[in-house]
């Protein structure tokens, strides 16, 4: 998977352990630039170095893939899940490589009304 966006945030390397380390990279992803989203990205053991020459307000494009695993709490026996996005290249682009310029959101802009009609039930987690 690929996405492009801005550097916002680079990490340290992490040593997790004597034989693990990661570093981390966060990302503006503005789909909608009204709403932009940040995203953080991993990348472990020789894949930290990927980022030495990335710098906050570059864009970039990040080549990742998605990782999930389950965890079982041994104190509540419950089951957990985590996602992991995982870096394996990180191209950095030039100014115009997102193509044309954003337009900029008019100040008259309203965002639509999203909310639910009378009578109907809302059944998203958030």
């Amino acid at each position: 998977m690929d996405i492009k966006g801005k550097v916002h945030e680079i990490s340290e390397v992490m040593e997790v352990t004597s034989s693990f380390r990661k570093r981390e990279l966060v990302i503006e992803y503005a789909e909608n630039p009204s709403y932009p989203e940040f995203i953080k990205f991993e990348a472990i053991q020789d894949r930290v170095s990927l980022m030495d020459k990335c710098k906050v307000g570059d864009m970039v494009e990040v080549s990742f893939n998605l990782k999930g695993r389950a965890w079982n709490n041994p104190k509540t026996g419950k089951t957990d899940y985590f996602n992991t996005l995982q870096i394996w290249r990180v191209t950095t682009l030039g100014a115009n490589a997102m193509g044309a310029p954003m337009e900029e959101t008019p100040s008259s802009f309203t965002p639509p009304d999203i909310s639910n009609a009378p009578g109907e039930e809302d059944d998203l987690p958030f």
